[in-house]
């Protein structure tokens, strides 16, 4: 039997069938990546609607954002211990509730809260269905599932703003989260019957590490999500501090739960993985720059160039469209080249594209220049994220590939708010001492820094899981 027969024959279930359970989940990826951009479109309007002022209808969605990332260690173990496909129906069931009780809050207070209750449904789904796809593949098919995975994704970023457009350009803010509830129905049915009962592999979780865990990230996403808002003031580095410590207790606490007679939350073990530990590293670099930089490019189209925000939109659409085309495209060639080849060529293409940005912007290029960095992005993009994950997580044993996505995920997450606070800051600065262009300019050249650490880490992409020393907690 050849090679790829052999790892066709290790899928679990038919493939036909692993194709429509992706496709269920592909339902639910799609409407909670949607969630940010087209909220974010709806802010306006539900201040002036609610009477809120700026900071509440910031924490519309700032809080979501942060019940979506605090929980992700914990909610990927309880995967693992309940099950992914339970798990991930309990999300969905729980997002789609929140957001019918969202379109029908009657002030800014309850819509604040009930975001709240959201974003822990969109913490429950989001690290599953990786795990389900790195379950239910062969494991020369992974990389094409995954590549499907990062178009859907791509898709959210592309269609969120035109959709939320429409809805509240037409129907009102309420009808932003009214939209999700046929969506989150289908994808309620769809996965119950499509996507398998898997075997459970954690038989516990340690209650201790996961408190530790909420604490930590709590501490580091607050902060860095604040502190830009607030100044850097004294009580914000206390929160980064408590952070910083409890995330150093977490990891005593990890190294020591087989002697407390419990099971770790995140195993170390993972960490002596080689292509996990670097494709951890490589997802909080990608996240630091992808989730960061529409921003200031945003800015610069609307500022600097005077465009209108529908047309500053549709500039990035070409960036989105060969993201959606090119995903499943270089998913399958993952699985028939060595681990990093493309993962080499995505970084460095995301590098050049950020060097162009930043160097248009400082030479105040017009609109059709900056058109070449958005095509390389959209091609960088469809490089990066489907062979990283791929790589990253599919050489795991069964009873870690919940764990390992709940790392993975907080590593994106925390990589992102990192990534935001960052540019953010530099925005700031650059524009009280040089021209709008060179401080758009100088914050999109900020992530080469963090990419050029990502770049090396998939360089050293290994064909086999190599192990690390001991295996850990």
């Amino acid at each position: 039997m050849s090679a790829s027969a052999a790892g066709r024959s290790a899928a679990p279930i038919p493939e036909p069938r692993a194709w429509r359970a992706l496709a269920a989940l592909c339902v639910g990826l799609f409407i909670t990546l949607l969630d940010q951009s087209l909220v974010a479109v709806s802010l306006p309007r539900i201040r002036e609607d609610l009477d809120a002022s700026i900071n509440q209808v910031v924490w519309v969605s700032a809080a979501y954002l942060l019940t979506f990332a605090v929980p992700l260690l914990v909610t990927g173990r309880l995967g693992d211990r309940f099950g992914q496909r339970n798990v991930y129906l309990v999300g969905m069931a729980i997002f789609t509730a929140a957001a019918f009780a969202c379109s029908m809050a009657p002030t800014i207070e309850w819509l604040i809260a009930l975001r709240a209750v959201q974003g822990l449904g969109g913490s429950l789904i989001n690290p599953q269905p990786l795990s389900i796809i790195h379950r239910i593949f062969a494991h020369d098919r992974r990389g094409a599932a995954t590549g499907v995975w990062s178009a859907v994704a791509s898709s959210a970023g592309l269609f969120g703003p035109v959709l939320g457009g429409v809805l509240v350009g037409t129907g009102g803010w309420r009808w932003v989260f009214f939209v999700y509830i046929p969506l989150g129905l289908i994808s309620l049915v769809m996965v119950a019957r499509y996507v398998p009962k898997l075997p459970t592999g954690a038989r516990r979780i340690d209650v201790l590490s996961a408190v530790v865990s909420l604490v930590a990230v709590t501490g580091v996403i607050f902060s860095l999500q604040q502190g830009p808002d607030v100044g850097w003031t004294v009580w914000v580095w206390v929160v980064l501090g408590i952070g910083i410590v409890a995330f150093g207790v977490f990891v005593r606490l990890q190294r020591t739960a087989v002697a407390r007679g419990t099971e770790a939350l995140a195993p170390l073990g993972l960490f002596t993985r080689r292509n996990f530990t670097l494709g951890v590293t490589a997802v909080a670099t990608l996240g630091f720059t992808v989730y960061s930089v529409n921003l200031p490019i945003m800015l610069y189209l609307q500022v600097g160039q005077g465009l209108s925000a529908q047309v500053a939109g549709l500039m990035l659409v070409p960036m989105g469209v060969i993201s959606v085309i090119m995903a499943p495209l270089i998913g399958r060639v993952t699985d028939r080249v060595a681990p990093g080849r493309i993962s080499r060529i995505g970084f460095s293409a995301m590098i050049a594209a950020m060097l162009s940005f930043g160097v248009a912007m400082h030479l105040e290029a017009t609109v059709g220049w900056l058109l070449i960095p958005i095509v390389l992005l959209g091609f960088a993009n469809s490089l990066c994220w489907a062979p990283n994950s791929t790589i990253a997580l599919r050489d795991l044993p069964g009873d870690l590939v919940g764990a390992g996505s709940g790392v993975y995920n907080t590593a994106r997450q925390v990589g992102a708010v990192l990534g935001a606070a960052a540019l953010g800051a530099v925005m700031q600065m650059g524009e009280g001492t040089l021209g709008f262009g060179a401080a758009m300019g100088n914050a999109v050249l900020l992530p080469v820094v963090f990419l050029l650490v990502g770049l090396v880490a998939v360089s050293r992409f290994r064909e086999s899981s190599t192990v690390i020393g001991a295996t850990g907690a």
